[in-house]
């Protein structure tokens, strides 16, 4: 049944396939019997002319295999510079991708401590700024406190019978004496 599935499709393109060179057989006959043109080339010629290489000088099959010869060594040199230079590049490519997945970590981490470093300092930066308002704000309530010591001893000193002379204070030295005031009445016409 095997054989049959074969044979049956190779006896039907057989008879064609004979009608096609028995055409161009006797195409040829017609050829030799007509007078033919010399500007038709046959088609046998471009066949060939395809697979042959224009050179100036006819060459002999020898040379032109010790030409190919050259070529195919000089292009598998360059394949194997092209092999050793991109196993050189993918070596290098993965060293590369190592170096970058430490520098990444190392980074994520310098950015957390960085972060933290910030929140700290932000941090600190408050505290510090309520521990001067703190201290300012006291400061008026420590003179206060000062000057009720000192008015205390002033009057333990005055209790014990000690003379005290008045000082000028702060405020008072610091403002200017007045000129004594004109009365209009003292003014003679």
């Amino acid at each position: 049944m095997r054989t049959r599935k074969r044979v049956v499709p190779f006896l039907i393109f057989l008879p064609l396939t004979l009608s096609m060179l028995g055409c161009a057989s006797s195409q040829g006959e017609l050829d030799g019997i007509l007078p033919s043109d010399t500007t038709d080339a046959k088609p046998g010629d471009s066949v060939a002319r395809r697979f042959q290489e224009p050179t100036e000088q006819d060459r002999t099959a020898v040379e032109s295999a010790i030409e190919l010869s050259q070529r195919y060594a000089s292009l598998s040199e360059q394949a194997s510079e092209l092999r050793n230079k991109n196993k050189d590049l993918v070596t290098e490519n993965d060293d590369l991708k190592k170096q970058l997945a430490e520098l990444d970590g190392k980074l994520k981490q310098t950015q957390k401590e960085l972060a933290e470093a910030n929140s700290l300092l932000i941090e600190m930066l408050t505290e510090l700024n309520n521990w001067k308002t703190n201290i300012l704000g006291f400061r008026n309530e420590m003179r206060e406190a000062e000057k009720a010591q000192l008015e205390a001893l002033l009057k333990i000193l005055e209790t014990l019978g000690g003379e005290i002379e008045a000082q000028p204070t702060e405020e008072e030295t610091t403002r200017a004496p007045t000129p004594p005031a004109i009365e209009p009445e003292k003014l003679e016409p």
